[in-house]
């Protein structure tokens, strides 16, 4: 199975690069080559999150061709990504490929902490929450106590 996913990473690799080299000169905006940068990031990420990765069979973490594999998978990753960085730099000006990761980094930072907030949002609620239905609980028991009282009071006055 991890074989199969890192076959997958370097494949999105391979066919976003083969698209974007057909398409970069014929563009004419970034946005048109957009989704294949888009592979090309996330297929590298798979290929670096793969090599080294624990959870591994034994015998695959000791298997040299599994090794050989994952090295030379992810220096290609790399040698594709620069080779894309340099065409998207030649066609759209030299800062273009450095100002496309930096927003990806921006906008994944900022989903990131959103996600944190959402959750600590939903932490305070969810004590509120608690905090209500024991005050509710509480309020019950002592109107459960006063009606008891008053009906052993009721009951013995007789």
């Amino acid at each position: 199975m991890p074989v199969a996913e890192i076959l997958a990473g370097i494949a999105l690799v391979k066919s976003s690069v083969d698209f974007i080299k057909s398409n970069i000169d014929t563009c004419k905006d970034i946005g048109e080559i957009g989704g294949a940068i888009d592979g090309l990031l996330r297929g590298q990420q798979d290929v670096n999150k793969k090599q080294g990765q624990r959870g591994l069979g034994v015998r695959e973490q000791f298997d040299t061709s599994h090794i050989a594999r994952e090295t030379i998978d992810a220096k290609i990753a790399a040698e594709q990504l620069q080779e894309v960085a340099n065409m998207v730099n030649l066609r759209f000006g030299p800062n273009t490929w450095k100002e496309i990761l930096e927003e990806r980094a921006r906008r994944i930072a900022e989903q990131k902490e959103a996600i944190r907030l959402a959750k600590i949002e939903k932490a305070k609620a969810d004590k509120e929450l608690w905090a209500d239905v024991k005050m509710t609980l509480a309020v019950i028991g002592a109107v459960i106590g006063m009606c008891a009282c008053i009906g052993g009071a009721i009951y013995y006055s007789q």
